[in-house]
């Protein structure tokens, strides 16, 4: 990789809102619109385009689009307007002294990675040194009042040519759906996604039940830092563990790693801060002999399109919850928009994606400017 450093000039700010197709519910909760934070950073005459996307209240984590808005106002544009920056790799160490908001972490570095992209006139593909192929996509669907919605939703979007099922799972709200799942669908692929919603020792029969379901993977059956039950859990049952939500960090990974809490990682660009610890989390599991597959909140189009890059990454064996832009959102912010092929991959373009500058102008709620 090489440039000449430099030194962003300029960031505008602006907090947009897209209408999802249909409300997203998890044990955790649910929601029907998709919020997200577009950062956009301007140097020798070029832009970059990142995205900070987390989910309204404690959906998926503590981080809401407010504490993330107030901290790349108050700490982040600061910080970056006080650097001259050599390279995106040596910014994204740099972030990671802000231990807290790997939301608004993920979001700027991912706008720097992107205007060097652009300076270069490549893809952040090629500065990661990441070799280009299709990404297989799953299909993840949410928790519905009843089964035969939940299946109705199914053959809708498998019609599309995704390659395996994931479906939201809780206490009171698994064997049985599991169980319609399979007689309908048959052998598919098919793996389920808890949210941390299980507790072992009140759980362990049902979590030792799923066995029967021939699945690809439970993923985060219990709290995030619940590491030794999850140990525990990968002993008794012969489904492979996967863990999400407890693997934000590459600490966390190492605790993982140590324990054998896990045979299967989910990485998510958003929650481990950005794509360069994604990057340095897949080969360190892969290292450990551990599979991967990168996960989604889901983001909209600026974050998903750079995720999809990471995905392209050896350890990443099954496919990414990344889905089409129009699997969730009424409309996307990026050119072309995210689709899924006849085989169920995403070809990324050569290129790959542009922010659309009038698609974010129509969907901005709020917007705030600095200059250095």
């Amino acid at each position: 990789m090489s440039a000449t450093a430099i030194s962003v000039e300029r960031i505008l700010l602006r907090r947009v809102r897209i209408p999802m197709r249909e409300p997203f519910r998890i044990s955790n909760g649910t929601v029907s619109e998709k919020e997200s934070i577009v950062i956009q950073v301007q140097a020798a005459g070029h832009s970059g385009y990142g995205e900070a996307s987390p989910m309204p209240g404690s959906f998926y984590s503590k981080e809401t689009p407010e504490s993330t808005w107030d901290t790349l106002v108050n700490d982040l544009i600061p910080d970056i307007f006080s650097r001259t920056i050599a390279n995106p790799v040596q910014y994204a160490d740099s972030l990671n002294r802000f231990k807290y908001e790997c939301f608004a972490r993920a979001g700027i570095e991912g706008a720097v990675w992107d205007l060097f992209a652009s300076l270069l006139g490549t893809t952040i593909r090629e500065l990661l040194g990441i070799p280009h192929h299709n990404i297989p996509s799953g299909l993840a669907v949410g928790m519905f009042d009843t089964v035969d919605a939940l299946l109705e939703r199914i053959e809708h979007y498998l019609r599309d040519g995704y390659r395996r099922i994931k479906i939201k799972i809780a206490p009171g709200w698994d064997l049985e759906p599991l169980t319609a799942v399979r007689k309908r669908f048959g052998d598919i692929p098919l793996m389920v996604d808890a949210n941390a919603s299980y507790e072992l020792a009140e759980h362990r029969e049902i979590l030792r039940a799923l066995d029967r379901f021939n699945l690809v993977m439970i993923e985060q059956p219990l709290a995030a830092d619940a590491l030794e039950d999850s140990a525990d859990l990968m002993r008794s049952i012969r489904t492979p563990i996967c863990l999400d939500e407890s693997a934000d960090s590459m600490e966390s990974l190492e605790e993982i790693i140590r324990l054998n809490a896990a045979g299967i990682i989910n990485i998510k660009v958003q929650r481990v801060g950005g794509l360069w610890n994604a990057k340095l989390m897949e080969g360190r599991a892969r290292e450990a002999g551990l599979s991967l597959w990168l996960g989604t909140m889901p983001e909209l189009g600026i974050a998903s399109a750079q995720a999809l890059e990471i995905a392209s990454l050896p350890g990443f064996v099954y496919p990414t919850d990344i889905e089409a832009s129009t699997r969730w959102f009424h409309d996307d912010i990026v050119e072309p928009q995210i689709s899924i092929g006849a085989d169920g991959c995403i070809a990324i373009p050569p290129m790959g994606y542009r922010a659309s500058e009038e698609k974010i102008e129509r969907y901005t709620l709020s917007r705030k400017e600095f200059q250095r």
